[in-house]
């Protein structure tokens, strides 16, 4: 031992010492995206050869996106020949729709974004809460004749879960094809988790991403699927925000509520969003879901299966493929809006990109309107939040503080002609961590619709002032070191 530590340690250590600078300062320049991030990785693998390249491995490295890669690098994207007849050809130009829209340039920009055509002919309905969605959900399952599909993030055994359990078991007893996917994480949101009751039902249920929560795998603990999608008969859908628990229900009792949008959509987009979930499927079950049952051949009409006017088209996101795709649409959404862009989110932490974009829009002339909770379910966000908005206040932007329950909703809407619904959220969580779906709609009678919905929001909200966000006072001097602080956990919130 003696001899080692003499003769061998003092070469070693160097070369070790060496090849781990070179290793790990070649690695950050190359792959840590953040300028600031990678000159700092950079100095501390300098100034401490072996420590910092240990730490840089351990604490540097993003292995959430890496993770993602490996965990969907097999998933086969299904083919696009099950596409219906309401299909746009993916090359066809903005001016050869059937339908005028008034945004041309948006439609190159998502075009290039998704590689997705846009289909003509659908019908979007909002539903408000779950007490309009989870009536109109049951009744859908109840006259199911062929296929299920269900994917949600949190799905909660109380008296709401229970019932979709019930409903589900009773299309599956009758022959209809049932499949339903819950994300891994949300499934624990109650216990016993309602994996077990669909599994002791006999209900085809799958777990997306399973993970024990071992120490060295909770980063891989963000790799989740947020998406809410039902499909039923391949032809008839719902989407947006609502997750499957009691709280939805502002008519029952209790002790958190939340307010929440949810949509039937008709038409050849639910196609798209059959599609998400047949993929994430195969994924975790190795089943592929190609008969004709789930992906029925539809005759187009004039406008489209349902006879809706609304211009559609599914947008998928998620740390594999699909990572900052709903980014890249949000700042197309903001760089060609001409009048007034509206936002509501839950959680409102955009990152540096983003914001530029609204300050640029408004610099145009375009207003920015953003519809918050004043309550939330996640303390940091609000503190972090807040430490963003004096930036957009001070450019201009109306940030409206909703009263009431929380709000779960999320809904952008650009002039008064396009609206884009789902599940993702204005934070770097959902946007880059998380898989999420969304739809954007073009259509002005839709648009008119949910500027109405947001005017019922805001009322009674309070109007943010730069003088309460960043006044002079000791309280909201304190506030605003508060808020700065949280704001720097932003990547992880």
């Amino acid at each position: 031992m003696t001899t080692f530590i003499e003769d061998v340690l003092p070469i070693a250590l160097p070369i070790v010492g060496t090849l781990g600078l070179v290793l790990a300062t070649t690695h950050a320049v190359l792959r840590v995206r953040d300028v600031r991030a990678a000159v700092g990785w950079v100095a501390i693998i300098v100034a401490l050869p072996i420590v910092g390249a240990l730490l840089y491995w351990l604490l540097g490295i993003n292995r959430v996106r890496r993770r993602a890669v490996a965990l969907l690098r097999d998933r086969e994207r299904l083919p696009p020949g099950v596409d219906s007849e309401g299909d746009l050809p993916a090359d066809a130009s903005p001016s050869g729709l059937l339908q005028p829209v008034a945004l041309p340039d948006l439609v190159r920009v998502v075009d290039r974004v998704t590689m997705r055509p846009l289909t003509l002919g659908n019908r979007v309905v909002p539903l408000v809460n779950g007490d309009e969605a989870y009536p109109a959900m049951l009744a859908a399952i109840d006259g199911a004749t062929s296929s299920i599909t269900l994917m949600t993030y949190i799905f909660d055994r109380d008296a709401v879960g229970l019932r979709f359990v019930d409903a589900l078991a009773r299309a599956h007893a009758r022959g209809v094809e049932v499949r339903v996917m819950v994300d891994a994480v949300g499934a624990r949101y109650s216990f016993p988790t309602i994996v077990r009751t669909l599994q002791k039902r006999r209900v085809p249920v799958a777990r997306f991403n399973p993970t024990l929560f071992p120490p060295w795998r909770w980063t891989y603990a963000n790799l989740r699927n947020h998406r809410k999608i039902m499909v039923v008969d391949g032809v008839l859908g719902f989407t947006g925000g609502i997750n499957l628990r009691a709280g939805h229900v502002l008519a029952g009792p209790s002790r958190h509520p939340v307010l929440d949008l949810h949509f039937r959509i008709e038409g050849p987009v639910v196609e798209h969003m059959q599609r998400t979930f047949a993929e994430d499927w195969l994924f975790a079950t190795r089943e592929r879901l190609s008969e004709e049952g789930f992906f029925p051949i539809v005759a187009a009409t004039p406008y489209g299966v349902s006879e809706g006017r609304v211009i559609a088209r599914g947008i998928t996101d998620g740390p594999d493929v699909d990572i900052d795709k709903l980014k890249w649409v949000l700042m197309g959404a903001l760089s060609c809006a001409t009048r007034r862009v509206r936002i509501a989110t839950p959680y409102f932490l955009p990152e540096a990109e983003l914001v530029a974009a609204m300050i640029t829009a408004m610099l145009r002339g375009v207003e920015l309107e953003l519809v918050l909770s004043q309550k939330n379910n996640q303390v940091l966000v609000v503190w972090a939040t807040d430490a963003v908005l004096p930036e957009l206040v001070q450019h201009g932007a109306k940030v409206w503080k909703t009263t009431g329950p929380f709000d779960h909703s999320k809904v952008v809407v650009v002039d008064d002609s396009w609206v884009l619904l789902g599940s993702a959220n204005l934070d770097p969580r959902s946007l880059r961590l998380n898989f999420e779906f969304n739809i954007e709609c073009h259509d002005q009678a839709l648009a008119q619709t949910m500027h109405a919905i947001l005017d019922m929001k805001r009322m009674g909200g309070r109007l943010e002032t730069l003088e309460r966000l960043v006044g002079k006072d000791f309280k909201t001097r304190l506030r605003r070191v508060r808020s700065g602080v949280a704001r720097l956990f932003l990547p992880y919130l």
